[in-house]
């Protein structure tokens, strides 16, 4: 395997080329099912299997705060909410587009790889950690919410229900 170095330390390359959500499909897959959004996907083929794509550089007329006009199943979005400028404006939007007892899935970037922090990666506008993300969704009233710890990709998951 090809790794680069940040900082003194070693990462895998994969890390810099995109398409982190294939990590987090086999565990995504319990959750999203039925009619969903794979919401900042980058490439239509790097999409979560089934699921319609949202992403600006191929559906200019949507975006994470512009969903079709419509509810779905679930929302799967990986390695995008840190890319926000107001991610809690863009998962209160989200609650409205999910049906009741659907689900919203997040992969992220974990605190702990320094490649990802956003004063080393400037396309990085947060650092969003589980206790965070937790805490959000309990305020929220959302239900059943899980998380991972880090992943050997430097990522963790969060799951909610509406």
């Amino acid at each position: 395997m090809k790794l680069i170095k940040y900082k003194s330390k070693s990462y895998p390359q994969f890390q810099a080329e995109g398409f982190a959500a294939q990590f987090a499909f086999p565990f995504a897959r319990h959750f999203c099912k039925g009619k969903g959004l794979d919401v900042g996907c980058m490439k239509k083929e790097w999409a979560f299997p089934e699921a319609f794509p949202i992403d600006p550089l191929f559906t200019p007329e949507y975006d994470a705060l512009k969903l079709p006009d419509e509810e779905f199943d679930y929302i799967f979005s990986s390695h995008m909410l840190e890319h926000l400028d107001d991610w809690v404006a863009c998962l209160d939007y989200w609650k409205g587009k999910i049906i009741k007892n659907g689900w919203v899935f997040l992969y992220l970037p974990h605190y702990s790889s320094e490649y990802w922090r956003p004063w080393n990666n400037r396309k990085h506008k947060h650092v969003l950690t589980n206790t965070i993300l937790e805490d959000y969704f309990k305020d929220r009233d959302w239900k059943n919410i899980l998380s991972s710890g880090v992943d050997l990709n430097a990522s963790f998951y969060v799951t909610a229900q509406r």
